[in-house]
């Protein structure tokens, strides 16, 4: 029966013709660990007859073709050997969730006490001080001072009385309240009184308050 190889998906295979590594990396925070490299003979075999191929030719020149099935035959079998070999080294290292099945690393993100990944099962002194921490900053944005234009502004027993956000007469913005247009000088708010009593009319209104008579 042909000998299965048990592996993982976190892992990355950075194997060349000239020798064998690995690394395991936890699915959650990134840390990993890397095998030392180790070379392959056939690696260097293949090596020598490529270089004698390309130098000599003729009887050499079969070289490559041998190189490969060299490589083909004996490299693969040693890259399996070589991957076996590093899952038994650092899958220690590591261990995977009932819960959610991610493979994590045992020293960061796994939970001794729960049996659970830290994704599964947080550590609560650390979600304690995340929850505190954005508490204090909603209270900050919602107790933050209003800057003292706009305090001001409000301040002002008129700011409801039609403000403006261009000039009447040229059109240009205004940044804030203002009686006269800071770029052509026309007033803002001209007061309208009624014709019948001389009382000041709200803008836009169409009918006296106090007396009743039609705005002109």
């Amino acid at each position: 029966m042909t000998e299965k190889i048990e592996f993982t998906n976190n892992y990355s295979d950075l194997s060349t013709t000239r020798g064998f590594q690995f690394e395991v990396a936890c699915n959650r925070c990134g840390t990993g660990f890397r095998t030392p490299f180790r070379p392959s003979i056939t690696g260097t075999v293949t090596g020598a007859m490529d270089a004698a191929s390309s130098m000599f030719g003729g009887i050499f020149g079969r070289a490559a073709d041998l190189s490969e099935r060299v490589r083909s035959a004996s490299w693969e079998k040693a890259h399996d050997a070589a991957f076996t070999e590093a899952m038994a080294e650092l899958r220690p290292e590591f261990i995977q969730c009932p819960r959610c099945s991610t493979w994590v690393c045992r020293k960061n993100c796994w939970s001794v006490q729960k049996g659970l990944c830290k994704e599964c099962a947080p550590d609560l002194g650390v979600e304690m001080a995340a929850a505190q921490s954005s508490r204090t900053v909603e209270e900050i944005w919602a107790h933050s001072k209003m800057a003292e234009e706009d305090r001001a502004m409000l301040k002002e027993q008129s700011w409801r009385e039609g403000a403006r956000a261009t000039c009447p007469s040229c059109g240009v913005a205004l940044a804030k309240k203002a009686k006269f247009c800071p770029e052509c000088g026309a007033k803002i708010q001209a007061e309208v009184h009624c014709t019948e009593c001389g009382a000041t009319l709200a803008p836009g209104a169409k009918f006296c308050a106090d007396c009743g008579t039609k705005a002109q």
